[in-house]
């Protein structure tokens, strides 16, 4: 039988990568507190110089440029060999799938920048497209033909699939990611300080299921005392030793 590792990454992972985390004590919103309105849904919907705002602070943000570093694509490696069973992350940088992981195996719990919506008609936009195009259109909106209205231009609200504060996480992310948790071998928790509900419920979903926890941080966690191991090296220099480990340990082959 495959074994399977449940993984869950939050910001940790992504600061070796550039992407400055947003909580910690050099986190953009602990200098910046007043730019968490970037991602207040209400103030996005009712004010369109705040919508304009969003759209470049993103744009210029550090999460839009950036690129998957090693310890993203150990967890591809780790996935080519059979062993991920859940990659469930609190990042909305789509790094995991700018490095090559499945998307049947990620779960954004907070939603990924990578993709947009009208908020009108629900349709499904590239994000890149509407960044591409954010200088002449500073607060998009929605030009799709609405079926059976004739000429009728939707002209409907656009938002990143980013949970904003004020929105519900994504619809089944949640139960999605405790079932993988419950049924792995192996729970990993790489780069999340487990601050943030839900998501950090599921180290203790994972413990109390008898699942080994990992708990790969650089800081201390409140969840540290239900780990098995804890490892608080470099996250780009640890996770692909672990991740070579395992593949070792339990017989996976990276696929070609």
């Amino acid at each position: 039988m495959t074994y399977k590792v449940a993984v869950l990454t939050g910001a940790g992972i992504s600061t070796s990568a550039g992407i400055p985390d947003f909580r910690g004590p050099d986190g953009v919103w602990t200098k910046h507190p007043d730019q968490q309105s970037v991602y207040d849904i209400d103030l996005f919907l009712s004010d369109k110089k705040a919508r304009e705002y969003s759209w470049r602070w993103q744009k210029e943000s550090p999460v839009w440029g950036a690129q998957p570093g090693t310890a993203h694509k150990a967890l591809v490696k780790l996935e080519k060999a059979g062993l991920l069973s859940l990659l469930a992350t609190q990042n909305f940088d789509a790094l995991h799938e700018k490095a090559g992981n499945s998307p049947s195996l990620i779960v954004n719990l907070h939603g990924t920048i990578g993709t947009s919506h009208c908020m009108r008609c629900h349709h499904k936009y590239d994000t890149a497209d509407i960044m591409n195009n954010l200088d002449a259109e500073p607060d998009p909106h929605c030009h799709r033909n609405l079926p059976y209205r004739g000429d009728e231009v939707c002209n409907g609200i656009i938002k990143t699939d980013v949970v904003y504060f004020g929105e519900s996480l994504p619809e089944g992310a949640m139960e999605r990611s405790m079932q993988a948790v419950t049924q792995a071998d192996e729970f990993w928790v790489i780069g999340s300080t487990l601050e943030v509900y839900p998501a950090a419920s599921l180290a203790p979903i994972a413990a109390q299921a008898g699942v080994p926890v990992t708990i790969m941080n650089m800081g201390r966690t409140q969840y540290d005392s239900i780990a098995k191991r804890l490892i608080s090296e470099p996250i780009q220099d640890a996770l692909p030793r672990l991740v070579d480990e395992t593949i070792a340990a339990h017989g996976g082959e990276v696929a070609a």
